[in-house]
Parts: structure tokens; C-alpha cells; sequence
């Protein structure tokens, strides 16, 4: 595991995405998965720019979203498809064909893990999987639980989760309760794992992630076993 701590949100982003372009760069039809929230905003602004100034190339670029609030469609300026629009896709050289996103208004949300799971398989895994981490440690919406569960699944957000993701909506009580979520199969499975931290709140979960017992009670500390995981954190909140 490679720890990198910098000292501005800035420079955090822009490491971040030095990282994700590099990986198109070697492998322009990379499989790239994708976080939300306000952490990663800066990495993809960074990647905006570049784009536009042609020095890097989303044509071929495949990518995979973590998870989707589950009852939104991607219309709602809340869901997590229009947040990558907004963020991201709208503003790069990609085929908006080959960018997904878990399918929060599935009828039946087990199909659609099992769906996903299958898709991610079948285009070859997952070559660079950004990701932040919650307060309550969380990936994607991977909650604290007794058990890590392997497959895309439709979770309840913990309460900590929803006051969090609060500052979005007008009122906690507008948060979806629930959400599909990439299970730690596709995770762990990724070849390389990218964290993006910001803000001394996560320092402590952060450190226990790393260094702690490997627990479901802190989903982030299963990366304690991958291969190759590459953290950036910043004290600097954005």
C-alpha cells in the first residue's frame, strides 16, 4: 500500500487524477471505476482540463459507477447518474454508451446486483477503482455489518451515512434510506485500487481502515489485503 498525505485538497486532486490519466494514457480502453461525492469533485475537474487541453482521451474509456440512490432515476439532480454527468461525463470526449451506473429504479434490485456483477465480469474487471471512504468507514455504500458482502446489493444507508449526505438536499429527511451498491467482489477484484481522502474528520477512520483489524465493522479496512492500493489524503477539506 503506497500513503501519500498532502497538504491541500488541491494537490490531492491533482495527484489523483495524475494517477487516473496515466492509466488511460498506457491503456486507452481501460475499465475504470468511479466514487461520487464532494471529495473526488477536484480529481475530475482536474481531468475535465486535461481532456479539454487534449492531453488525455476518454474515447475508448470504459467506466463503472460504485453505486446509485436507490428510487432516484438518473434524471433527479440528486441521483448519482446525474452527478456524473454534471461532474464528469458531460464535459469529456466520452461515449456516454460506455458509462454505467447501478439502476436505482429496478424493479427487482437483486436481478439488477446480479446484472451488474455479470456486466462487470463480462467486460473484463475493473483495471483502476477510485474510491473515498465514509465516516463510518464505508466504500461505496458498503456499511459497517457483520459480514462483507461480495455482490452488488441493495443496502440500507446508516444513519450517520444519510446526515452526512444531507448537505445535498434540502432537509436529511429528502436522503434516500437505501441504495445499490457495488459489493467487495468487484472491489477487491479491481487491479488497482485508488483512495481519495479529504478532511481531518476522516483522519481516525482513515487510520483504523489502514493499520486496524480487517472488520465489516470498518469496511475500508479490507483493503488492508489488496495488492495494490494507492491512498492520498489531505487534513484540507474541500
Amino acid at each position: 500500500m503506497k500513503f501519500y498525505e498532502v497538504a491541500t485538497y488541491k494537490e490531492m486532486s491533482r495527484k489523483a487524477a495524475n494517477i487516473i490519466s496515466a492509466e488511460i494514457i498506457s491503456n486507452p480502453k481501460a475499465v475504470i471505476g468511479l466514487a461520487t461525492g464532494s471529495t473526488p469533485i477536484g480529481t475530475y475537474n482536474q481531468l475535465i482540463e486535461w481532456c479539454k487541453k487534449g492531453d488525455l482521451d476518454f474515447a475508448q474509456v470504459t467506466t463503472v459507477n460504485l453505486d446509485e440512490y436507490y428510487g432516484l432515476s438518473g434524471e433527479n439532480e440528486q441521483s448519482y447518474r446525474y452527478f456524473m454527468n454534471d461532474h464528469l461525463f458531460d464535459h469529456v470526449n466520452i461515449d456516454k454508451n460506455n458509462t454505467h451506473v447501478p439502476n436505482g429504479l429496478a424493479k427487482d434490485p437483486e436481478a439488477e446486483g446480479e446484472r451488474y456483477d455479470a456486466f462487470i465480469k463480462e467486460i473484463g474487471g475493473i483495471d483502476l477503482q477510485l474510491l473515498g471512504i465514509g465516516i463510518d468507514g464505508h466504500i461505496g455504500f458498503n456499511e459497517p455489518d457483520d459480514v462483507f458482502v461480495k455482490e452488488t446489493h441493495l443496502v440500507d444507508l446508516d444513519e450517520s451515512t444519510i446526515q452526512a449526505n444531507s448537505r445535498f438536499f434540502e432537509s436529511a429527511d429528502e436522503v434516500p434510506k437505501k441504495a445499490l451498491t457495488m459489493g467487495m467482489m468487484s472491489i477487491m477484484q479491481a487491479k488497482k485500487i485508488l483512495m481519495v481522502v479529504s478532511g481531518e474528520n476522516k483522519e481516525q477512520i482513515l487510520k483504523e481502515a489502514l493499520t486496524g483489524p480487517i472488520t465489516p465493522k470498518n469496511p475500508a479496512s479490507i483493503l488492508q489485503v489488496h495488492p495494490d492500493v494507492t491512498v492520498i489524503f489531505t487534513k484540507q477539506a474541500n
